[in-house]
């Protein structure tokens, strides 16, 4: 594929995976508009802005909010006159068992990780589809193929995207649009180690002479 002057989104592309997806497509010569919920904190951007310059724009979004997905849509085009590539990167990560499970975190998990990346798909597929041409890749997790205790949500909207990508790439073909689901494994990213040490914490809180024997642990 001819990248140079392609124009791509990145949800979440301001850390972990989303934040490598960004860097490489820059790096390959397209455009690249980056979209997450922190965009607007001070100074958070800014470094990528001074290294890509205008190659790189960034703004608030947040998957879970239909207005929020379209006017970001919206803008995006508007700076760029078209979209190209979608890679839906954003999501949560909380853990909680099915015994119990709060209906607060699996509406949170699915609204984010499946809902958001269908937002995002239906709002660049007129553009792609008028155009004749796009690509979308979703980021789905091995989770989406094997079950984890305590991941239910999670698990359950990594699987949804896998249906969802099937459905998108038939509907998309005779347009030439292909949807991809990637599936990684572990990665370490910002969320990971910060799992790592809350979980760290969270055995240490156990083990200690105070303990109760409970945790409130969550991961975000």
């Amino acid at each position: 594929m001819n990248t140079k002057n392609r124009v791509a989104i990145v949800t979440g592309g301001l850390s972990g995976i989303g934040k490598a997806i960004a860097e490489r497509f820059l790096q390959d010569e397209m455009c690249v508009c980056i979209g997450a919920r922190r965009a607007d904190e001070p100074g958070l951007s800014a470094a990528l802005k001074e290294q890509w310059g205008d190659k790189l724009w960034v703004s608030a979004l947040d998957v879970a909010d239909s207005a929020s997905v379209e006017g970001f849509v919206a803008r995006a085009t508007k700076v760029f006159g078209k979209i190209d590539i979608l890679a839906n990167a954003a999501g949560i990560y909380r853990e909680e068992q099915v015994a119990g499970h709060s209906d607060q975190l699996w509406d949170d998990t699915l609204n984010i990780n499946l809902s958001g990346s269908f937002r995002m798909i239906r709002a660049v597929m007129p553009g792609m589809i008028a155009q004749k041409w796009g690509r979308i890749v979703n980021i789905a997790s091995m989770a989406a193929h094997t079950g984890m205790a305590g991941n239910a949500a999670y698990c359950a909207s990594k699987a949804g995207l896998l249906g969802l990508g099937r459905c998108v790439a038939l509907e998309g073909a005779p347009h030439g649009i292909t949807c991809n689901s990637i599936s990684p494994t572990w990665v370490e990213t910002e969320m990971l180690r910060s799992f790592m040490n809350s979980a760290a914490d969270c055995d240490q809180a156990r083990t200690s002479p105070s303990s109760t024997g409970k945790s409130s642990f969550r991961r975000a």
